[in-house]
C-alpha cells in the first residue's frame, strides 16, 4: 500500500496512519475483520468493526483506482502520446473521475464530427475563432478554408467545422467537466413523467406520473423507486440543473464578450453542453444518486439484519413447532434440546370438529411424551387460528406459546442445506423445523437462509448486488462471531461464519466430530484435516467447547493468551477455575504486571471481563410475547384500536409493525414519535415490541396505517 494511499484513508476516517497500516498488514496477512478487532488490539489501537471495514473497502477502491490507472498509462505509453506531465496529471488523480476526465481528450474513440473536422483541416480556423482576438473577421477567415476537395464547399461549411472542433475542446476540458459535475450533483433536478399509455399498468407508481425534486435531497428509497419505474418502462427521468444556470456558467468560462466570434463559441458552447456535457454528466450523476441510494438501502438493510440476527434466543429447549395451514393442515415437529428432530405428524384444528379433537389430542400427547417445554407457530396463514387453537388446549403454565416470524422458511426447507439436513423428510416437515429452531436460536437458523430472504430489506433486488452481499456477510460474519459458536452442536452453515472457516472447512470440522466424537479441547481442532495454523489461529477464539478440561475452551479468551491466564492464577496461587469463580481473586490482578511488547491493557482487560462471564451471550434475555386475543385479520381493525406489535422491518420513511393480522402495518416517519424523527433506527428497531394506534385501514389494497405517537394524526398510506 502506497504513503498516499494510507495518508488519504488515515485523513478520511480521522484516524492515525499507523492504525491504517496495521490493518491493511493484517488484512494482506488474510487476517479477517472480527478477529483484527477482538485479537489485535494493540496493533491497531483499539479499532472497532466499523472502521477496519471502512479501512478493507477503501483500500479496494484505491487497488481498483490504481488497476485503472495503470490501464491508461499503458494505453497512452503504447500510442506513444505520454508525456511527463500528463503522466503527473494521471498520477495524481485522486479520483476515477478526475483520471476519465484527464484521460478523455486521449481516449481511443469512434469517428466523430470532429475528427471528420479535423480531417478537413479546420483545426486552425477553430483555433482563430477560440482565441477570440480583437477584431478577427470570421467571415474572410472562414472564407479561406473553402476547399470542395475535402468537401467544405461554403463558408457556413467551415465554421459548422470548427465549431464542431470547439465543441468537443469543451466537452474535454477537465475542469470545466469537474465544474459542470458539481453543478448536477448540486442543483440536479430528476423530474419523471408518465410513458403515455401506462398510467394504468404503472398505477402503483402514480404519485412520480409528474415529479420533481432536487437529487441532493432526495432520499434514497425515491431514487429507487423512480429508477425501477423507469426500468419497468413506466417512468421517463431525467437528471439536469436548470439549463440557464449552466450555460452562463459555460459562457463565462470560454466566451469573451464584445467580440465578433462570440455568435459562434455561443453556437459551440451551446452544442457543446446540450450534445455532449449534458448526457454524459447525467449519466455520472445517475450513477451517483443510485450509488448513494444503494448505501442507504444497504445500510438500512444491514441495521436490521444485525438487530434480526441478534434476537434474543429462548435457548435449549424442548420444542414442539406447528408450520400452520388449512386446507393442507398444520405441520408439527417435535425438537430435543439440541434441535434434533424427534418425531412429526399432521394435524387439521380448522377443520371438523372430530379433526379438531383429534388434533387435541395429538398435541396434548406429544406435549406429554416429548417433556414439551415452549410451543412455536409460524405467523404465516393460519397462524392466529393455531395460536388461539393450542391457547385453548390449557396446557401447563410452564409452557411458552410463542409467534415465530416464519420469513424465509420456505426458502431453507427447499435449499441443498436444508436436504442435506434432512435428506428422508419433505419440505414441509424441514420448514417446521425450522419454525422451532429459530425459536431456540435466531442466528443459528437463519445463517442458513440468504440474508435477502429475511424480510428485513426494501429494494434489494435493486442495489448493487455485489456492495449487499459482501455487507450483509460482514453483519452475518460479525454476528455469529460475537455470539461465538459451540463446536460440538453447530451446523455446517453456522461453522462456516466463524472468522478463518471457509464452508469447505465447515464440513471436514463436521466429519470429524461425526467421526470421532465430541471435541474435548480447542488444541483437538488441529488434528481436522487442512484446519492448519493460520486457520486456528483466526477461528479458536470465537469457537466454544463447553466442558472441556481447560475452562477457557469454553470463553473467549485466545488460546494464544492461555499463558499469561496461567500466569495469573499461578501468581494467585489458585487454580484458573478459581480465577475464573471468585471475583474477589480477579480484584487483585495488577494488569501492568502482565502487559509486553504485543499484550497490552485493552487484551488484558478484555481478558479479565470474559473470565467473569465465560462465553457470554451478548444476546437479550428472552421475553414472550403475545398480539390481542381478539385480533385476528384486518377486519378485526378498527381506527383508534392501541395493540401490541413487533417491527418486523425499519425503512427511511418508517417503520413496519407486525400486529398478528397476516399484514404488517406502517408507522409512517411522522408518526414515530411526538417529536421530530429524522431516522427511524434513531427510534425504533427490528423485533423491539411497540405498542401501536391503528389510524387508518385500505381493506381493497390490505394497507394498514399505525402511530405510535401519544396524540396520533391521520396520515397516509404511501411511503
Amino acid at each position: 500500500m502506497s504513503e498516499s494511499h494510507t495518508a488519504l484513508i488515515a485523513s478520511e476516517l480521522m484516524i492515525g496512519e499507523t492504525q491504517v497500516c496495521a490493518v491493511a498488514s493484517l488484512l494482506s496477512d488474510g487476517a479477517t475483520v472480527p478477529f483484527i478487532a477482538r485479537y489485535r488490539k494493540e496493533r491497531t489501537e483499539s479499532l472497532d468493526e466499523v472502521l477496519i471495514t471502512s479501512i478493507r473497502d477503501r483500500l479496494a477502491q484505491l487497488t481498483e483506482l490504481d488497476k485503472r490507472r495503470e490501464v491508461i498509462l499503458g494505453s497512452l505509453l503504447e500510442r506513444d502520446i505520454l508525456t511527463d506531465e500528463l503522466r503527473a496529471a494521471l498520477q495524481g488523480a485522486a479520483t476515477l473521475s478526475t483520471l476519465e476526465d484527464i484521460y478523455l481528450p486521449y481516449r481511443p474513440r469512434r469517428r466523430t464530427r470532429s475528427i471528420i473536422a479535423h480531417e478537413k483541416g479546420l483545426e486552425p480556423l477553430a483555433i482563430t475563432i477560440f482565441a477570440q482576438k480583437q477584431g478577427t473577421n470570421v467571415q474572410e477567415e472562414a472564407h479561406a478554408f473553402i476547399d470542395s476537395s475535402k468537401g467544405v464547399e461554403t463558408i457556413e461549411d467551415a465554421l459548422a467545422g470548427a465549431r464542431d472542433i470547439i465543441t468537443e475542446w469543451v466537452n474535454e476540458d477537465a475542469a470545466t467537466r469537474d465544474e459542470m459535475r458539481r453543478l448536477f450533483l448540486k442543483r440536479g433536478i430528476i423530474c419523471s413523467k408518465v410513458v403515455k399509455g401506462k398510467e394504468v399498468e404503472g398505477a402503483k407508481y402514480r404519485d412520480y406520473f409528474d415529479a420533481r425534486e432536487q437529487i441532493s435531497k432526495a432520499p434514497g428509497h425515491r431514487i429507487l423507486a423512480l429508477l425501477r419505474g423507469e426500468r419497468e418502462e413506466v417512468l421517463k427521468l431525467t437528471i439536469r440543473p436548470p439549463q440557464d444556470d449552466a450555460l452562463s456558467r459555460l459562457y463565462r468560462r470560454f466566451i469573451k464578450a464584445q467580440r465578433a466570434t462570440a455568435v459562434e463559441m455561443t453556437a459551440a458552447v451551446d452544442d457543446a453542453y446540450k450534445r455532449l456535457l449534458a448526457p454524459s454528466l447525467e449519466t455520472e450523476a445517475r450513477h451517483h444518486v443510485k450509488e448513494r441510494a444503494d448505501g442507504e438501502a444497504i445500510h438500512v438493510f444491514a441495521q436490521n439484519l444485525r438487530q434480526l440476527l441478534m434476537a434474543p434466543p429462548l435457548g435449549q429447549k424442548a420444542v414442539l413447532a406447528i408450520d400452520p395451514g388449512f386446507r393442507t393442515g398444520c405441520k408439527v415437529v417435535c425438537l430435543d434440546r439440541q434441535g434434533k428432530l424427534l418425531r412429526h405428524t399432521v394435524i387439521y384444528p380448522t377443520q371438523s370438529k372430530e379433526r379438531r379433537k383429534e388434533a387435541e389430542k395429538v398435541i396434548r400427547d406429544l406435549v406429554q411424551r416429548f417433556s414439551i417445554e415452549a410451543i412455536a407457530v409460524g405467523n404465516g396463514t393460519g397462524g392466529r387460528e393455531t395460536e388461539a387453537f393450542v391457547h385453548k388446549l390449557d396446557l401447563h403454565n410452564s409452557i411458552q406459546l410463542v409467534m415465530v416470524n416464519e420469513s424465509g422458511a420456505s426458502i431453507y426447507s427447499a435449499s441443498r442445506i436444508a436436504r442435506d439436513e434432512f435428506p428422508d423428510h419433505d419440505i414441509t416437515v424441514r420448514g417446521a423445523v425450522s419454525i422451532g429452531r429459530r425459536l431456540m436460536d435466531p442466528l443459528a437458523e437463519l445463517v442458513k437462509i440468504d440474508p435477502k430472504s429475511v424480510g428485513v430489506g426494501q429494494y434489494q433486488h435493486d442495489v448493487d448486488q455485489r456492495r449487499l452481499k459482501q455487507s450483509l456477510s460482514d453483519v452475518v460474519e460479525s454476528c455469529v462471531n460475537s455470539v461465538g459458536v459451540e463446536v460440538n452442536t453447530a451446523s455446517s452453515s453456522l461453522l462456516a461464519m466463524v472468522s478463518g472457516i471457509n464452508p469447505a472447512l465447515a464440513k471436514k470440522i463436521l466429519s470429524y466430530r461425526d467421526e470421532n466424537g465430541p471435541f474435548d479441547s480447542r488444541k483437538q481442532l488441529l488434528q481436522v484435516p487442512r484446519l492448519g495454523p493460520k486457520a486456528f489461529e483466526q477461528a479458536t477464539g470465537f469457537l466454544r467447547i463447553r466442558n472441556a478440561s481447560n475452562p477457557l475452551d469454553a470463553s473467549a479468551v485466545h488460546p494464544e493468551s492461555y499463558g499469561v491466564v496461567g500466569l495469573m492464577a499461578k501468581d494467585l496461587d489458585c487454580s484458573i477455575a478459581d480465577l475464573m469463580e471468585h471475583e474477589e481473586l480477579r480484584s487483585k490482578i495488577d494488569l501492568n504486571c502482565y502487559m509486553t511488547e504485543t499484550l497490552g491493557l485493552p487484551t488484558l482487560n478484555d481478558i479479565i471481563t470474559e473470565l467473569a462471564k465465560p462465553g457470554r451471550d451478548p444476546r437479550d434475555r428472552f421475553e414472550p410475547f403475545t398480539f390481542a386475543d381478539t385480533v385476528h385479520s384486518l377486519e378485526d381493525l378498527a381506527v383508534g384500536m392501541k395493540l401490541p406489535g413487533i417491527v418486523t422491518n425499519v425503512t427511511r420513511f418508517g417503520a413496519f409493525v407486525d400486529i398478528g393480522v397476516h399484514q404488517d402495518g406502517l408507522v409512517h416517519i411522522s408518526q414515530l414519535a411526538d417529536t421530530f424523527v429524522n431516522d427511524p433506527s434513531e427510534v425504533t428497531k427490528v423485533q423491539q415490541r411497540v405498542t401501536v394506534t391503528v389510524i387508518a385501514v385500505d381493506a381493497t389494497r390490505g394497507r394498514i396505517s399505525l402511530s405510535m405517537r401519544e396524540n396520533p394524526t391521520k396520515t397516509t398510506l404511501k411511503a
